[in-house]
């Protein structure tokens, strides 16, 4: 299932303590159709490349983050440092729940689910994700709309089935009820801002954000 050695990415979570992060991304050319009257595909594919490294930066500066993990049919622009699990592209819950199982397999008992169109997302989002989980053992960031899922954290030794799609929120936190977590609702602009329309598009600083890209 895996674009890197299994064995190597157990060896680096037995190396350290903490959260895992993993970050999920479709096939880039499949990535934001919906910005298809805004965009041209190649633009489409640079700004879901662009939003990527916003979000592998800001997960590779979170204290409370060990190892960042990217869930994705291909490796494309993911740094080669940075260990890709194979998805098949066929569901992305699917996709998740596997990874999921195989990071609890390894021991990591601490997972942060994060989208890959998160611009605006910093490190201090992430510690404060994580942190409430820790607390309350999951631990979630709804989108603008308050009906969807950006980010959510697990702290539990057990499977969990993974709800992302139309008002995700909801099952979400109905799933983690039902696995008897105490589900806290963490709400950062960093966390709830992600492009999936053109009215997103034209919200997002370009010259604002592509300066702390290269920063």
């Amino acid at each position: 299932m895996s674009l890197i050695m299994l064995g190597d990415l157990r060896r680096r979570l037995d190396q350290r303590r903490g959260a895992c992060a993993l970050i999920a991304i479709k096939e880039r050319l499949r990535c934001k159709t919906r910005l298809a009257e805004a965009l041209a595909p190649a633009a489409r594919v640079e700004l879901v490349r662009s939003m990527l490294a916003a979000v592998l930066s800001a997960a590779g500066g979170a204290r409370t983050v060990h190892q960042v993990i990217v869930v994705s049919p291909q490796r494309d622009s993911v740094p080669a440092h940075v260990p890709v699990l194979a998805d098949t592209g066929e569901s992305l819950n699917g996709a998740l729940t596997q990874a999921h199982r195989v990071l609890r397999e390894f021991g990591c008992g601490e997972v942060v689910i994060l989208p890959a169109d998160l611009p605006n997302i910093s490190a201090a989002d992430i510690d404060a994700l994580v942190r409430a989980g820790r607390r309350a053992g999951f631990a979630i960031a709804p989108d603008t709309a308050g009906l969807g899922t950006n980010a959510l954290c697990l702290v539990s030794p057990h499977s969990f089935r993974f709800q992302f799609g139309l008002r995700s929120l909801q099952l979400h936190l109905e799933e983690a009820r039902c696995a008897g977590l105490n589900p806290q609702v963490v709400r950062l602009p960093g966390l709830a801002f992600d492009v999936d329309s053109p009215a997103d598009l034209n919200r997002l600083d370009q010259q604002r954000w592509r300066a702390r890209l290269q920063v």
